[in-house]
């Protein structure tokens, strides 16, 4: 774990705050005029992915956590767990699937992923899914004829299971670009 202050914050880095992990979604230096300066945070907790939002005194202390990220492929699920393979070593491992989160439903037998590991305790914090999958359609109802001439969207099954709202364009069996961190649509691959 390192030192630092305020002014070393970057968007995606993890610091050790109120005795927790929590990775920074956004921040931002506020002067305003005659008071102190001070930086307003977006804080991700890794443990439970709750996001805070909070104000730190401008130059204030703060102690900054090395974090690993390992390629994993996931094989299987077993259980409530879901078991990821080192492509190096063959080791495999169990991670529950609260430490997934709600990516679960993005993810593919034999697609990659990075294991997010606090380098100093060895301690796995979480999975990160790419940013962008492609996953096949399954189920999707017909689109109504005359409904093209709006923005109109429809439910639609993916091949892991999840429901996302698609376009009226989109068929079954079409392959689509899907965005993990929001769960959107983006295109047809």
């Amino acid at each position: 774990m390192a030192s630092g202050t305020t002014s070393d914050l970057r968007n995606g880095m993890v610091i050790r705050y109120n005795n927790d992990l929590y990775q920074v979604v956004e921040f931002q230096h506020v002067a305003p005029g005659n008071w102190r300066a001070f930086v307003r945070v977006k804080l991700k907790n890794l443990t439970n992915g709750k996001v805070i939002e909070d104000r730190m005194r401008a130059g204030a202390d703060i102690d900054i956590v090395r974090i690993e990220r390992r390629p994993m492929q996931f094989l299987y699920r077993e259980g409530n767990d879901f078991v990821f393979m080192d492509g190096d070593t063959f080791d495999q491992i169990q991670v529950p699937e609260a430490m997934v989160g709600d990516a679960a439903r993005f993810l593919k037998e034999n697609e990659s992923a990075d294991l997010v590991y606090d380098s100093e305790k060895e301690v796995l914090l979480g999975v990160e899914l790419p940013i962008f999958v492609t996953l096949a359609v399954t189920e999707t109802t017909v689109a109504v004829r005359g409904d093209t001439a709006t923005n109109v969207t429809k439910p639609a099954t993916l091949e892991t299971g999840a429901v996302i709202q698609v376009p009226g364009f989109v068929n079954e069996g079409d392959v689509l670009k899907i965005d993990t961190r929001t769960g959107e649509y983006i295109e047809r691959v």
